[in-house]
């Protein structure tokens, strides 16, 4: 286990982004006159290396073919071990990760999360489960204050195909690993999309999308993933519990509303049925300016309340407008 055991595209373990992409000179020039205009001083931190990270040893080892599925490369740890927050990233530049988790596992399969699970529960062991860590709230944070053995952080990247498409219902059966960009890609030939754009999309995925009721980037209509989902099967210490697949239902109590932002406090959220929509054929976008706050809010209200439902309408200042180009 001397390599991570993932299969992605590797990411920046400090910050967010891919390890190997760097800012261009003009990116630098304009994160420098932002600094300036912001009134902040001082000489910039480097950045932080793994080898400055004192990790303590692993806990615990599973045996059998449940080693084949678990990392302890240094990597694998400090880049399971916070989310993406403020305070996330500040702890990583200040070199600080008093716990880390023990172990990283990736499975491939439910069987092998079943087995991940029973060995948890007799191992008395924390399951920590990771999706793309993009958690701003500190739901993939390994520190469980001494209430386990240890830590596992389960990530399941492996877990992220499309397994179903029905063009007639317009619905599809993907895994809960699947990040957006993979599972728009699959969703593309199809001439179909989920339209869920989170500002996480390219790193966090489906399952965490349902687990955190995420809410995306299309701010009518169809906004948050709750809308989107037609049934969740979930990987739970007692075994799976999946919501039948209907059209809807006023039968009682929804099992899809209990899983649906439950945070991983109940299992992992392994495939969906999510419900999709045609591929937009034509795009327009505008900007207006206007002379006040008053002003601009009551444009918003009036398009808001006027049932035109564009995609996105979305109200900046002049600083914020600055900061985004």
């Amino acid at each position: 286990m001397s390599d991570s055991l993932g299969h992605r595209r590797r990411l920046r373990f400090y910050g967010w982004g891919y390890a190997d992409e760097e800012l261009a000179p003009e990116e630098i020039k304009r994160l420098g006159d932002l600094t300036a205009l912001l009134g902040a001083a001082g000489d910039p931190v480097p950045l932080p290396t793994l080898g400055e990270f004192e990790l303590p040893a692993p806990r615990v080892q599973p045996g059998g073919t449940l080693a084949d599925i678990c990392s302890t490369t240094p990597y694998d740890r400090v880049t399971h071990g916070y989310g993406k927050s403020f305070g996330d990233l500040l702890r990583l530049q200040l070199r600080q990760m008093p716990a880390p988790p023990d172990l990283v596992a990736f499975p491939r399969n439910e069987e092998q999360l079943a087995a991940l699970m029973d060995y948890a529960a007799d191992a008395d062991v924390a399951l920590v489960p990771f999706g793309g860590g993009t958690s701003v709230c500190g739901g993939v944070e390994s520190d469980v204050r001494g209430d386990y053995r240890a830590v596992i952080s389960v990530d399941l990247q492996y877990l992220n195909r499309v397994l179903e498409i029905d063009a007639t219902s317009r619905a599809a059966l993907i895994e809960g690993g699947a990040l957006g960009p993979e599972l728009e890609a699959a969703l593309k030939p199809h001439a179909l999309t989920l339209r869920h754009f989170p500002q996480s999309f390219q790193f966090s995925t489906l399952g965490g999308w349902i687990a955190t009721r995420a809410g995306g980037h299309f701010a009518t209509n169809y906004t948050h993933i709750d809308d989107l989902v037609e049934s969740v099967r979930m990987l739970t210490p007692r075994g799976p519990m999946e919501s039948r697949r209907l059209p809807g239902s006023g039968a009682g109590p929804s099992p899809d509303r209990l899983m649906l932002g439950s945070e991983g406090t109940l299992g992992f959220i392994t495939r969906a049925w999510v419900r999709l929509q045609e591929r937009p054929r034509f795009r327009a976008s505008a900007s207006v300016s206007f002379p006040g706050m008053e002003t601009a809010v009551a444009a918003v209200r009036a398009i808001s309340q006027s049932g035109l439902f564009p995609s996105n309408c979305r109200l900046l200042d002049p600083l914020e407008a600055m900061l985004n180009g």
